[in-house]
């Protein structure tokens, strides 16, 4: 049986970014990031057997075309990238945009990512099911994810919840058995250069 990594690459990114933000330092460009290093280092200990990043697909918008395919093509790299260091790349669900007034009551566009934790839920509890797993680590902030969790701790499935130690998500530190914080200082450490 398996020790599974479930990350939701978009929540995950966001969460990455915001910590950036918070310690003032630019963002990396996140294919050349050194994400093996970072959960490599943050799960020491962990014997983890399979490492998956689940993103929606990005299609282009008619307007924003020029910025849809600028999206696209970091997105490949990015895919390239975590491929090259043992990560597998789920694209499962869309980013859509839709049109919405803001507070000015202006139609502005903005852009949701749909249905990558219905494809991380389904893959958890199908591995649970299928005994293919013993550990799920779930790197999201989502509490969507609850009632899978739930399910995989009936199951007797070991479930982890790979937080970050700015705003740690109150419902999965609850649901899962056991909760590992990311601290700032050590998603600054795993810029390209700058690895342990």
């Amino acid at each position: 049986m398996k020790t599974i990594l479930f990350i939701d690459g978009r929540n995950f990114l966001g969460k990455l970014e915001d910590t950036f933000e918070v310690e003032k330092k630019s963002f990396p460009v996140w294919a050349t990031y050194n994400f093996r290093g970072l959960l490599g280092h943050v799960l020491k200990g962990i014997k983890v057997d399979e490492r998956i990043f689940y993103f929606a697909k990005i299609k282009e918008h008619p307007d924003t075309k020029e910025k849809s395919q600028k999206l696209i093509l970091q997105r490949r790299l990015l895919k390239v990238h975590l491929e090259n260091q043992g990560f597998r790349v789920i694209l499962s669900g869309a980013v859509r945009g839709n049109y919405r007034r803001d507070g000015r009551g202006k139609d502005v566009l903005v852009f949701k990512e749909k249905g990558v934790d219905i494809s991380i839920a389904v893959d958890m509890v199908v591995a649970a099911c299928d005994k293919i797993i013993k550990t799920a680590i779930v790197g999201s902030s989502d509490s969507d994810l609850q009632p899978a969790i739930r399910e995989l701790n009936k199951r007797n499935v070991e479930s982890i919840y790979l937080g970050f130690e700015m705003m740690p998500n109150k419902g999965l530190t609850a649901t899962t058995k056991r909760t590992i914080l990311i601290r700032n200082l050590e998603v600054l450490q795993f810029q390209q250069g700058l690895s342990l």
